[in-house]
């Protein structure tokens, strides 16, 4: 029986802008001298700030099928070790969101909890999300965090910091070319 949380029923949004807030934001963490976390977040407003509502919603269930697609690439890197994704990944994540609370408020995290074990269960955390209703403005900031850490927990194991959006911009590749 299919979920209405299956990925299939899902819209994949603007993958490409989300993709490009995510590396943005791992090239700074990258970077020798990084921009001030007021001015990324600047920026980052900024472009939210451009979009029209319907662009929005396209970048955030962009952002979701990255976490998607980021969880889906663990659960298979952990499962070749015998290891679960959910028990490796969703405490590490959460841990580190806890050590954000200016990012990341501590209600919203049980949230961002959710949409990873959605994601590593292949639910849509996008479809999963909008069971509860819309998205909250509480909420921006630690989704952007959520897909941030998968993406640099995916570079830290894979010793290479392109590695998250290499993945994510050759399966989109992928996709246009068929």
């Amino acid at each position: 029986m299919s979920s209405p949380c299956d990925p299939q029923h899902a819209p994949a949004g603007d993958v490409g802008a989300a993709l490009m807030m995510i590396d943005s934001r791992l090239k700074a963490s990258y970077d020798d001298k990084p921009q001030t976390d007021a001015e990324q977040q600047a920026l980052t407003d900024q472009f939210a700030t451009s979009l029209g509502p319907s662009a929005v919603d396209d970048l955030l269930d962009g952002a979701c099928t990255l976490i998607y697609m980021f969880m889906q690439w663990l659960r298979m890197a952990y499962e070749e070790h015998g290891k679960d994704v959910i028990e490796y990944v969703v405490p590490n994540i959460v841990a580190t969101m806890r050590m954000m609370p200016r990012s990341v408020r501590p209600e919203v995290i049980p949230t961002m909890a959710g949409l990873l074990v959605a994601a590593g269960t292949g639910l849509s955390p996008s479809l999963w999300r909008k069971q509860y209703g819309y998205w909250t403005k509480d909420e921006m900031n630690p989704l952007e965090a959520t897909a941030f850490l998968l993406a640099e927990h995916i570079n830290r194991l894979t010793d290479d910091r392109d590695f998250a959006t290499r993945l994510i911009a050759e399966a989109l590749s992928s996709v246009e070319e068929s």
